[in-house]
């Protein structure tokens, strides 16, 4: 009888994919993502491991094809599927963001009526901008959003941004943030019992994994007279450990 695994779609490349491997391999979780691969069954987990383009992630969770994925909630929002965010996973943190050419005479949002704005995330700029009563024309490209201004394809943009460079290098300035992203691991609705008891194994070690980089392990020697005062500052669910070093009046 084959044992039932829980479907998970990662990013095949791009900025979550690197993160999303790391965290499920920190988790003790052993399969191969050798290059090319598009499937790994882990080795010593009920999971099966797909890797997929980020833009087809929500649509293979949507379709029952996935359980459950990683996806930059951007993705997510643009997708405009039904998906549970199970838990937020604090990498690949950006935000989708309006940006004009520096010249621009930006004002507030509304200096973007009647323009034109070019996009990868229509869905996601025409929402923010009916819920702000602004009347622009959207252009969806794929990619290399950021010269639509400069080859005359748009008077503005919506993007993503993390440092802002690549904005800076291409003559613009970011003028309001429509959302902020992060990497989520998200759910198809009404997943069997069975399935959700292995995604609570992976849940739970996935938390750890969190706490984990959020804590670190301090070893250090002092003299004894000092300890009382080290031990009020050092945090800890009990107390540290102390031990007596061979040289006298002297602990680890």
């Amino acid at each position: 009888m084959n044992e039932e695994k829980l479907k998970i779609a990662l990013q095949r490349s791009g900025r979550l994919s690197a993160d999303s491997i790391n965290l499920l391999k920190t988790c003790g979780i052993k399969f191969d993502n050798g290059t090319g691969k598009l499937k790994s069954a882990a080795q010593n987990f009920p999971l099966e491991i797909f890797f997929l383009r980020d833009d087809d992630i929500p649509q293979y969770i949507a379709d029952g094809v996935a359980d459950i994925g990683i996806v930059g909630e951007n993705v997510l929002a643009e997708a405009q599927i039904k998906a549970e965010i199970i838990e937020r996973l604090g990498f690949g943190k950006c935000r989708l963001s309006l940006a004009v050419p520096k010249a621009f005479d930006y004002q507030n949002i509304k200096s973007l009526d009647k323009l034109r704005v070019a996009t990868s995330y229509p869905k996601i700029l025409g929402d923010f901008l009916a819920q702000n009563s602004v009347n622009a024309e959207i252009h969806t490209i794929s990619g290399s959003v950021e010269i639509a201004p400069s080859i005359n394809l748009a008077d503005a943009i919506c993007d993503l941004v993390s440092s802002g460079s690549t904005l800076f290098t291409n003559g613009l300035r970011e003028v309001e943030t429509v959302m902020n992203s992060e990497a989520v691991l998200i759910a198809r609705p009404k997943l069997e019992a069975s399935l959700q008891i292995i995604l609570e194994k992976l849940l739970f070690r996935i938390k750890a994994v969190k706490a984990a980089a959020e804590n670190k392990y301090i070893l250090l020697n002092a003299p004894n007279e000092k300890l009382v005062e080290i031990i009020q500052l050092l945090p800890g669910i009990k107390s540290p450990t102390v031990m007596p070093l061979a040289k006298t009046g002297w602990s680890s």
